[in-house]
């Protein structure tokens, strides 16, 4: 006789949940600009596990856990629902800053408000710029960057009224169509590639354990079990006694500092096979380092495995003879990228991506039948929509996009590879994030780089390149925070809960509202001081740092070395190599993905981190096995909890004082 387990009954959320993250998120995205920017406080977001929401979620699960013990009432919010609220808080803060609206209007206005004869824009770029692209009226722009006359003294609500958004309206409409569509397709890819991916892969989510672990015990009854756990006070202990001193050493200089960062590059010679290690940091961030354990360690070894092994490599080709030059790469949009070296992401990259595809393909196929009509669709499935939706809704998404592209004066062809090297690097990148744990992220090179090394630069010298990378950098080229890792996060966390309809519309609305938001509050913030005065030399600098590539792509036709292209097929075969060995041989201990980070920024701060988790995790499985594992994971969620208390804590007191101690990286 055959038993049939019985499958899980879905869980019901209530309005409720949505409508207060949709609130939360909102409230988010509108103090966000002034906290980061003007105040300079510690970041309200940042990255893919943002302070604010997590600070905002733990004191919600303590106060409805008091309450319903206090009345003896059932929770205002189940442990599924209070979910729902973080991660649609997550998805708030990341469009809020660094993910739109930190460099948005920056984008927008730059080569009108920052040509000069020194850079020769107004002849080049000003007739290429579409005029629905950027403010019709040039005084417009001048108050975004000096000012309102007397806008210090009015009120906030007096700013809004006094922006000329006869002006703005345009093209924010216009943009916001091209964002909104990218959204939407986004959304759409997610809930095709949800099934893949968390039930068929069984991916592990290390940035999601701790606020599921926190919903798990509140909805069983634990939260004071779980807060009082004392392996986890532990851990707690630690980053509150590191940031209760740190901070009070900034506000009264004679209390001692406990340092965090340690630069190592001193330690190491200039020249032969340690030259790499030239610029080596040391970054002791706790709550990195409890992620880190929580991530399987074959991850999380592949992490600080590549980026020491990458760092070699440098010495290597120094001790053999070649010095490449910079100038080999010719013109790059790549955030951090800095030696044809790198370029080897290029190739690791679109590898990556193929084998994500080829792992996919039973279900990808599925999925094209069902939408096809040739095969009825599977019951029982737990994605937000019916798939022939997401698919048929991501068909038209793109080529409302690319049509985007034409309308404005792109080749059909051009706007076609732009589209497509766009989302495929945000699937790569989203798989990265979600698998690794990777709290901050940053990419190496940029998506229109592969294009320029694989097709020349041709196809980007008009008005197809100023498109290209103004699009770019408005949401596929800084993605410390952005949209799809948090939507994939969002699938994961919903997956057993209903109705579908209800989370995806909760989601929808949350994105539209945070991105309205966000930017009323950027262009407020902007027009009350002036951005000349907001000390945005970040969002300034590598803007600025775009238009003078593009521009670079239209005055000179500038080749790309012979070294760009041998080191995209070196890192094409070291991929597939390391995909072959990962899929075919169960002991391969190494994870392509940590190969993709090797040269990104954010491993040189994480790379610490992971090799201690890792360590952590090595040590304890081997001599306690998983009985202490899951004792001594208590203690490196308390490492985690304990940064974002500290973080939040700071943050609130910086919203009264002159300075704020920063606890997570900006």
């Amino acid at each position: 006789m055959t038993v049939v387990a019985a499958a899980t009954p879905p869980l019901i959320l209530r309005l409720r949940a949505p409508l207060l993250g949709l609130v939360l998120a909102v409230a988010i995205c509108l103090l966000t600009p002034y906290n980061n920017i003007y105040l300079r406080a510690t970041p309200l977001g940042g990255g893919h596990f943002p302070l604010a929401p997590f600070f905002i979620f733990i004191l919600l699960a303590i106060a409805i856990t008091a309450v319903a013990r206090l009345f003896r009432a059932s929770l205002l919010l189940t442990g599924p629902e209070l979910l729902v609220v973080w991660i649609e808080m997550v998805i708030g803060s990341g469009i809020a800053y660094t993910g739109l609206a930190r460099t948005f209007l920056i984008n927008l206005t730059a080569p009108i408000y920052l040509a000069g004869s020194g850079n020769r824009w107004d002849e080049t770029l000003h007739p290429l710029i579409p005029p629905a692209l950027t403010p019709s009226d040039p005084h417009a722009i001048e108050l975004l960057y000096e000012g309102i006359s007397g806008g210090r003294d009015m009120t906030w609500l007096e700013v809004v009224r006094a922006i000329p958004w006869s002006a703005w309206l345009p093209p924010l409409m216009l943009w916001g169509l091209f964002i909104l569509l990218s959204y939407l397709v986004m959304l759409f890819l997610i809930n095709i590639l949800s099934r893949q991916w968390i039930h068929n892969e069984r991916m592990n989510f290390p940035l999601l354990k701790v606020p599921e672990m926190i919903g798990k015990a509140m909805s069983e009854g634990q939260t004071a079990g779980f807060f009082l756990n004392r392996f986890l006070l532990a851990g707690l202990t630690i980053p509150v006694f590191i940031h209760l001193l740190n901070g009070l050493s900034l506000y009264y200089p004679s209390v001692p500092a406990i340092p965090t960062l340690f630069l190592a590059g001193s330690y190491f010679p200039e020249s032969g096979i340690f030259t790499g290690f030239q610029k080596l940091k040391i970054y002791l961030y706790p709550s990195f380092i409890g992620f880190a354990f929580l991530t399987s360690r074959q991850i999380s070894f592949s992490f600080w495995f590549f980026f020491i092994a990458v760092s070699f490599l440098y010495g290597i080709l120094a001790l053999l003879g070649y010095s490449i030059p910079a100038a080999e790469l010719g013109v790059t949009f790549g955030p951090t990228l800095a030696r044809p070296e790198e370029m080897q992401m290029l190739g690791a990259y679109g590898i990556f991506f193929l084998f994500l595809v080829w792992l996919a393909r039973i279900h990808l196929l599925d999925v094209c039948r069902q939408s096809f009509f040739l095969k009825k669709p599977s019951s029982g499935r737990s994605e937000w929509l019916d798939v022939r939706i997401s698919f048929w809704g991501a068909i038209l998404g793109f080529a409302m996009i690319i049509w985007w592209y034409i309308r404005l004066g792109m080749d059909p062809s051009t706007a076609l590879l732009v589209v497509g090297a766009f989302f495929m690097i945000m699937i790569v990148a989203t798989r990265i994030i979600c698998q690794g744990g990777l709290a901050y992220f940053t990419l190496t090179a940029a998506p229109t780089d592969g294009l320029i090394a694989l097709f020349g630069t041709k196809m980007f010298a008009g008005v197809g390149g100023l498109l290209a990378g103004m699009s770019q950098k408005v949401l596929f080229v800084d993605l410390r925070e952005s949209l799809m890792p948090s939507l994939l996060h969002a699938r994961h966390l919903q997956q057993n809960s209903r109705p579908g309809l209800l989370l995806f519309s909760g989601l929808a609305l949350t994105i539209v509202a945070s991105m309205a938001a966000s930017i009323v509050a950027m262009m407020t913030l902007c027009y009350r001081y002036g951005i000349r005065e907001l000390q945005l030399d970040w969002a300034i600098q590598t803007t600025t740092t775009v238009y003078e590539n593009i521009y670079r792509l239209i005055a000179a036709d500038i080749p790309t070395g012979n070294w760009v292209m041998i080191f995209t097929v070196m890192g094409a075969l070291a991929m597939l190599l390391l995909v072959t060995c990962y899929h075919r041989f169960y002991w391969w201990p190494i994870h392509p993905i940590g190969y993709l980070t090797a040269y990104s920024s954010a491993m040189r701060i994480l790379w610490i981190s992971f090799f201690i988790g890792w360590a952590c995790n090595a040590l304890c499985m081997r001599y306690g096995g998983i009985v202490l594992f899951r004792k001594l994971q208590y203690f490196f969620i308390g490492l985690i909890i304990g940064d974002f208390v500290m973080g939040g804590s700071w943050a609130l007191l910086g919203l009264f004082t002159d300075v704020s101690y920063q606890v997570l990286p900006d």
